[in-house]
């Protein structure tokens, strides 16, 4: 594998499990697809359908679930050479409730799974090392060892100038209280040079209205190089240390939300990882960031979060009709 603007994502690997109908409680709903997931994972998948290059490291159980997993990371082109099997452990599940607006709710099943149990001693140190951009979310830091094996690669990547990407993708059953939540997602903030929220995340972090730009803001800190928020099909807003705005979504029929967010990101980190100069100017910017938005908004026009990552042309499509419009 080449290290080419290599970009190596970090933390869980589940197996969600979305009813056949849309709008029905877990109770009602007669059956269920089976679909990978997990943020990290997503998002290392979303950056190779789009010619990207990236790894995944996290741990799935000695199961057939887990290895149904790595089968996937490998068919889709990422490397898998840092995930570790456990044989006690299952692999993670987690049931997702769709609602009619294509919003979601969890139930997770992990006491403990796969995932949680990573310790730092399994981690491939030189992958990371390589890598342009390690990324990671916040699931990783909710028990031990994981937590610890996280911050060791933290480190690690910042010792070598690897620039760190954090899509904190608050999940908030897995967390001992909203507190917790709250206080461990911060525990890391202000290490990372690169932060995505969701409207709804900045107001959960901050108790206040996400829209209001002070409030945005007191998430600001100095060694960020960029922080970008998304609102939902309204697009996203970006801040850096010289300039900020807004950038437009893309109207699609939304059928699942999952991993639009994950779409989102692998979209703008691809870009980032091949000249990390463009979070210093505006106009190559805001182009990645339209291009992030076309593909969060076509990964929510299907059930699914990896089958519903898009492709380079499938986002230019998506902008060149809407300018059409």
């Amino acid at each position: 594998m080449t290290t080419k603007s290599l970009i190596v994502c970090f933390g869980e690997m589940l197996i969600d499990f979305v009813p056949d109908t849309a709008g029905v409680s877990l109770a009602e709903s007669h059956g269920f697809l089976k679909a990978p997931g997990g943020a990290p994972a997503n998002v290392a998948c979303a950056i190779t359908k789009l010619g990207g290059s990236s790894a995944f490291i996290g741990k799935v159980g000695e199961d057939e679930f887990g290895r149904m997993l790595v089968d996937i990371l490998k068919k889709n082109g990422v490397n898998s050479e840092g995930v570790r099997f456990d044989q006690q452990a299952r692999t993670a599940l987690a049931f997702v409730t769709l609602k009619h607006n294509g919003e979601r709710e969890f139930m997770f099943y992990r006491n403990p799974s796969a995932d949680m149990l990573l310790k730092e001693s399994e981690l491939d140190i030189k992958m990371i090392k390589q890598a342009n951009i390690f990324h990671y979310g916040s699931i990783s830091l909710i028990s031990e060892p994981c937590r610890s094996a996280h911050m060791a690669a933290m480190k690690a990547a910042k010792e070598a100038g690897v620039l760190l990407s954090y899509d904190p993708n608050v999940r908030l059953p897995l967390w001992p209280s909203s507190q917790a939540a709250r206080d461990g997602i911060k525990s890391i903030w202000n290490q990372a040079d690169f932060i995505k929220v969701s409207d709804d995340e900045v107001e959960f972090l901050t108790q206040k209205d996400p829209q209001k730009e002070d409030v945005v803001m007191s998430l600001w800190h100095d060694q960020l190089k960029l922080l970008v928020i998304t609102d939902g099909g309204k697009g996203c807003r970006y801040f850096t240390k010289s300039f900020k705005g807004r950038v437009d979504g893309f109207s699609v029929k939304t059928i699942d939300t999952t991993g639009a967010g994950d779409a989102f990101v692998g979209a703008l980190l691809v870009p980032i990882a091949k000249n990390p100069s463009i979070m210093q100017d505006e106009t190559k910017l805001k182009e990645a960031l339209t291009f992030a938005n076309a593909c969060g908004a076509i990964s929510t026009t299907q059930k699914g979060a990896i089958p519903s990552l898009p492709t380079v042309s499938d986002a230019q499509a998506l902008i060149a009709q809407s300018k059409a419009k």
